[in-house]
């Protein structure tokens, strides 16, 4: 059962909790980090940016977790295969970066000594801006990009969790925007055109638990010459109400149920690096999913933890659209991760 929110109001309640848990395909819900009750070093806010083609990629975010905020930048290489992620840290920012209420407007900005990351949203474009001094071996990172014709439909998901009435987390998930621009690097430019290059957005609001583990994949591009796009994902909060998988095609989506992650194992590990079978519980999704990188990282200051594996790769099989429409998919470029936090 899907629980799809219809009507705008307030996301909290007076006592801070959660006044409808579903999804959406807009963001109907009004979050205010002052309508929070629980601790301020609880509310943990993100914006994050994907722009990519078939050949390479950068990765953006700008985080306030309150005792800690990050600006971190990753660029992929995706013929190579190769990754580099930079994530400068600083401590009891405490909603100090001010992240705006809405991903429909404002400014999100993150910056230290020698590193600035910007993005700003206004008359329906979304331009994103990196600088950092010394991304790899000394070398500097410069970007600018434009994300453009915003799909009119996207994934919105209010999550409650389970014997935590005042934790929440709200979250958007727009996929397969145009984008425009280029990343300066190692002497190098890398050009980025609408024609073949898209990018997508993970806004999150919330007050999480302390230890997580979720599932999230994604992809975006063309099929047919029209845009088509994924948002698959699962493993934390109470998803009774509403999952956040969808299939998005010319710009609507088409809400899935549950899904898995055929994750292969090898020595009672996780083989991340050979190919996954990704379905649903209905028929309406069969995917094989071929890696090409690995993006991994690994933190532990035993009391926090962070074990990320962002696997960028490419999907073939089929999805199914709300009418029974059959969508067969070849060669997708996207991702998808396994991430175990303790925060």
């Amino acid at each position: 059962m899907q629980h799809e929110i219809k009507e705008k109001g307030r996301l909290l309640d007076k006592n801070g909790s959660l006044r409808e848990a579903g999804f959406a395909r807009s963001l109907l819900l009004e979050y205010s980090r002052e309508d929070i009750k629980s601790p301020s070093f609880l509310i943990k806010e993100w914006d994050y940016y994907l722009i990519h083609n078939d050949d390479f990629g950068l990765a953006l975010t700008v985080a306030d977790n309150s005792y800690m905020s990050l600006i971190s930048v990753s660029f992929l290489d995706f013929k190579e295969p190769f990754s580099h992620t930079i994530s400068p840290i600083s401590l009891f920012s405490m909603g100090k970066l001010n992240l705006p209420r809405s991903s429909a407007f404002g400014v999100t900005e993150g910056k230290n000594k020698s590193s600035t990351i910007r993005f700003e949203v206004k008359d329906g474009l979304r331009k994103l801006y990196c600088h950092m001094d010394r991304f790899k071996d000394g070398m500097p990172l410069n970007a600018e990009i434009c994300l453009s014709d915003e799909p009119c439909e996207s994934m919105v998901i209010a999550t409650p969790f389970e014997n935590k009435k005042r934790a929440f987390y709200y979250n958007q998930k727009i996929i397969g925007m145009k984008a425009q621009g280029k990343v300066s690097f190692g002497g190098n430019e890398y050009i980025f055109s609408p024609e073949d290059s898209f990018g997508l957005l993970d806004w999150g609001r919330g007050v999480w638990t302390y230890k997580n583990t979720w599932y999230w994949g994604a992809a975006q591009g063309l099929i047919d010459g029209e845009p088509f796009g994924l948002n698959l994902g699962y493993g934390f909060g109470d998803t009774c109400a509403a999952s956040e998988n969808m299939i998005f095609y010319k710009g609507r989506a088409h809400k899935l149920d549950r899904i898995s992650f055929g994750i292969p194992r090898k020595n009672s590990m996780d083989d991340f690096m050979s190919n996954w079978k990704i379905s649903d519980n209905e028929g309406r999704l069969n995917l094989d999913f071929v890696p090409i990188l690995d993006r991994a990282a690994k933190t532990d200051f035993l009391l926090l933890c962070s074990d990320q594996h962002q696997v960028f790769g490419k999907f073939s099989g089929s999805a199914v659209l709300d009418d029974g429409t059959k969508i067969e998919i070849k060669d997708l470029l996207g991702f998808a991760e396994k991430v175990y936090n303790k925060w």
